[in-house]
């Protein structure tokens, strides 16, 4: 191990309630993405020490499964005050790990802290059902019991609240789980061990392992033991895991890509859609799943808004969120994404596309920046619409009539969430039935709500999070036919009076 990597922090991994480092020795370097600058390390666990903290948490989840539901939720609630009580320190991190800007640090942050009280409510409030049975003397009891471990693989988009999305459902249902960190952004994972520990959930009801996801990831996905397995992360790790998963039948909850159509039409409120998207899509750096990708304007309002578009996007200040409280949009998260966007957009050019505001890198220290960038004259079936580009970028596109706006949206492989901006109710009413999405957002920016429902359709994904109907993914249905004594019922006795 060399001088610099002695000098660096280093988080252990946490299983069966304990901290401790891989016996492979072999370690993961974490980069700050606003510097390029290493800040810590963290073990890269082998299949066996997985395996282990599978099995760890499969026996621990033979006993949490009969805490009482309220109980469990009681954990959720300090977690929640013990994030609360330490917010500071966290959103510190947060920045220096993934390169938010503060706001937007302090906003996850908190909202993870809100979503496990929110999942705590649920402890009093999920259900079964009771029906009515064809046989006399009989009831039918439709009840919810846990999966058994579930499987937690996180994105470094979101390395805080991701937790929160898999962890409060898994738990307050009487599952236990195993979650893997992406190998870009693990210390919050281990930070987040910390609270764990501290507040005494259960040796075994939590584990984080960290290590590549050919290794941890592939076990996860494999393992007989796992029950469900929730991924936020790429159309291709999504298929991996999809049939790796199906080796044993367990159950999968996917959030993959997005390509987020915005449709702009000619009534629209010319200058809340152009704020709104880019709420939207400067929001994480442009780094979200759910960020609009694409923009479809009506054409007798294309200059207008394009116009408005550039002029605000390239005068959004790019700079080191950490060391520059005024930044407004920080680094991505890696050189390889940073020459993915750069890449996608000069080979835009290339093909006769015209940037109207941004389209360079910029050099910050040694971090990976991009400048907001809006593009036009691209095509609907070029690589920059019909791919995620996932960085700053907003490609726009005109079209003539709300047909034709609604046939290009759908025409994508993507499915996670879209919007359109109208005033026409007529419009709105259209494009809520007819858009092939998860969600739509009317004359909003893209961001969900923990009590509704967060789900993909085509290659965004398969289940779905938040609200009851992400609680019922961490779930088992089990029918019940309760039936009595059958020799003599309440119908035979008034027969016989």
């Amino acid at each position: 191990m060399s001088e610099t990597i002695k000098q660096l922090k280093h988080y252990q991994m946490y299983v069966n309630g304990e901290f401790k480092d891989s016996k492979s020795g072999k370690l993961l370097t974490v980069i700050n993405p606003s510097t390029g600058e290493k800040i810590s390390t963290v073990p890269s666990a082998t299949r066996e020490e997985t395996q282990e903290a599978i099995n760890d948490a499969y026996e621990a989840e033979k006993t949490w499964k009969f805490v009482p539901a309220a109980t469990r939720g009681q954990y959720l609630h300090d977690v929640a005050s013990a994030i609360r009580d330490d917010s500071e320190h966290l959103i510190d991190m947060l920045q220096e790990e993934q390169g938010k800007i503060r706001s937007l640090a302090k906003t996850e942050i908190l909202f993870s802290a809100d979503y496990f009280d929110y999942m705590a409510s649920a402890a009093r409030t999920y259900e079964g059902e009771i029906l009515q049975s064809d046989n006399a003397n009989e009831n039918i009891m439709i009840t919810k019991q846990p999966i058994g471990v579930a499987a937690g693989i996180l994105p470094w988009n979101f390395p805080f609240f991701l937790i929160a999305r898999k962890m409060g459902p898994a738990l307050v249902t009487g599952n236990t789980i195993v979650m893997k960190p992406s190998s870009d952004t693990p210390n919050f994972a281990l930070e987040f061990a910390k609270i764990v520990d501290k507040i005494g959930i259960p040796k075994g009801v939590v584990n984080f392992v960290t290590g590549p996801g050919s290794v941890v990831g592939d076990e996860l996905s494999k393992n007989k033991k796992i029950g469900i397995i929730s991924l936020t992360g790429s159309v291709n790790s999504g298929k991996q895991v999809m049939a790796s998963a199906a080796t044993h039948m367990a159950k999968v909850s996917l959030e993959l890509g997005g390509k987020a159509p915005a449709i702009v039409c000619s009534d629209a409120d010319i200058d809340l859609a152009v704020q709104s998207i880019i709420d939207s899509r400067v929001d994480n750096n442009g780094q979200l799943c759910n960020n609009c990708e694409r923009i479809y304007v009506q054409e007798d309002v294309a200059d207008e808004f394009t116009k408005k578009l550039s002029d605000k996007m390239a005068a959004i200040k790019v700079a080191n969120p950490i060391t520059d409280k005024d930044s407004g949009i920080g680094p991505l998260i890696n050189q390889a994404a940073l020459d993915k966007v750069a890449g996608m957009v000069d080979r835009a050019v290339a093909a006769g596309g015209k940037v109207t505001a941004g389209g360079h890198k910029v050099k910050i220290e040694n971090g990976f920046y991009y400048e907001p960038t809006v593009i036009t004259n691209v095509k609907q079936d070029s690589e920059i619409i019909q791919d995620e580009i996932f960085g700053p970028v907003l490609p726009v596109v005109t079209f003539k009539t709300l047909d034709d706006a609604i046939e290009m949206a759908n025409d994508s492989d993507f499915g996670l969430t879209s919007s359109i901006f109208t005033q026409n109710i007529d419009n709105a009413q259209r494009a809520s039935n007819e858009l092939e999405d998860g969600e739509t957002y009317i004359n909003r920016f893209n961001f969900e709500a923990m009590n509704g429902s967060h789900s993909g359709w085509k290659e965004s994904g398969i289940g779905g999070d938040d609200g009851r109907h992400g609680i019922d993914e961490f779930l088992n249905t089990h029918v019940i036919y309760l039936q009595g004594h059958p020799e003599k019922t309440q119908a035979d006795q008034c027969a016989t009076e």
